[in-house]
C-alpha cells in the first residue's frame, strides 16, 4: 500500500498565465506579524510553478506554517528570507484561522508535501526532471523510488541526504547544478533549508527551490501522515505530536501563534503586522 499522502490531489484545474514570472508582482498578498503570506491555492500555485520553469529564472518558494511566523518573530534573517521569496504559501489551518481572524482572509491551505505531489504529476507530464535533497541518508532515494511507483515516468534528476556540514556545501551546490534539475525539493527542516535555498539560489542551476520539510519521510513510507479527516479539520499538528513527541517544540507554535493572534484582535496591532 503507497503512503496516503502520495496518492494525487484533487485540485482545481490549473489556470494559465499571460505574465511568466510575475507572480511576485502580481499575486496578492497579506502580512500577518511581518511576515508575507500569498492569498493563493493550490491551481494557482501550480500556475506559478509552471511559470518559473518556463521563465528559466531562479525562483524561491517558501511554505509558511505556524512556527515559521513565531520564528520570524525573532530570528529577523529569517524572516527576511520569507519576506523576499517570490511566492509564499500557507502552510497550516494555524495560518487560516489566524488570518481570517485578524480579518485578512485567505483562500486555502498550500502544504509543502501536496505542492511536491503535485510537482511530481507535474515532472512526468510536463516533462521536467526534479532533485530530492535532505532528510537522512538513504531517506531521499526511497522517497523518489515511492513517487515513482505512484508517478511512473517521474525525472528524478539526483538525491542526496541533508547530513552535510558546512565544508560539504559547494559540493552539495555543485551537484544540483550538474543534474540539470528545473526543481529542487530540499528537505532539511525550518529555517535551515530556506537559508540554503537563500545562500545558493543563483548557483543551483534550478528554476524553482522550495523547502519541504519532513515530507521525505512521508514519501519513504517512514512516517504516516494524519488520515485525511485530521488534515481537514486542522488536527494534523495532534497526530503529529502523538507519533513523535520531539515535534513538541515545534507543535508547541500553534499556541504561541494563537496567542499573537488574541493579542493583536484584543489589544491593537503588533509592530509590523499591517
Amino acid at each position: 500500500m503507497q503512503p496516503e499522502v502520495i496518492k494525487p490531489m484533487a485540485s482545481k484545474p490549473p489556470r494559465a498565465s499571460e505574465d511568466a514570472g510575475k507572480e511576485k508582482d502580481v499575486i496578492p498578498c497579506v502580512h500577518i506579524f511581518g511576515v508575507k503570506i500569498h492569498c493563493v491555492d493550490m491551481a494557482t500555485v501550480l500556475d506559478a510553478i509552471r511559470n518559473y520553469i518556463r521563465s528559466d529564472e531562479p525562483h524561491f518558494i517558501v511554505t509558511a506554517d505556524s512556527y515559521g511566523v513565531v520564528l520570524a518573530q525573532t530570528d529577523e534573517d529569517f524572516r527576511a528570507i520569507i519576506n523576499r521569496a517570490d511566492l509564499v504559501t500557507p502552510d497550516s489551518s494555524g495560518i487560516l484561522m489566524g488570518a481570517k481572524s485578524l480579518g485578512k482572509p485567505l483562500l486555502e491551505r498550500v502544504s509543502g508535501v501536496d505542492i511536491a505531489c503535485e510537482v511530481c504529476r507535474m515532472s512526468v507530464e510536463e516533462g521536467f526532471p526534479v532533485f530530492f535533497l535532505g532528510a537522512a541518508p538513504g531517506v531521499a532515494e526511497s522517497a523518489a523510488e515511492k513517487l515513482k511507483e505512484s508517478w511512473p515516468g517521474l525525472d528524478v534528476a539526483g538525491t542526496h541526504h541533508g547530513y552535510f556540514d558546512p565544508s560539504e556545501e559547494a559540493a552539495v551546490v555543485a551537484k544540483v547544478r550538474n543534474s540539470q534539475a528545473k526543481v529542487l525539493l530540499a528537505a532539511m527542516g525550518i529555517p535551515r533549508q530556506e537559508r540554503f535555498i537563500r545562500d545558493h539560489l543563483q548557483e543551483l542551476g534550478v528554476c524553482v527551490a522550495m523547502g519541504v520539510g519532513g515530507s521525505f519521510d512521508v514519501f519513504s513510507g517512514k512516517v504516516k501522515r494524519a488520515p485525511a479527516w485530521m488534515q481537514r479539520h486542522g488536527l494534523e499538528w495532534a497526530y503529529r505530536l502523538a507519533k513523535s513527541p520531539r515535534k513538541a517544540r515545534k507543535v508547541a507554535a500553534l499556541p504561541r501563534f494563537l496567542a499573537l493572534v488574541w493579542r493583536e484582535k484584543y489589544f491593537g496591532a503588533k509592530k509590523g503586522s499591517n
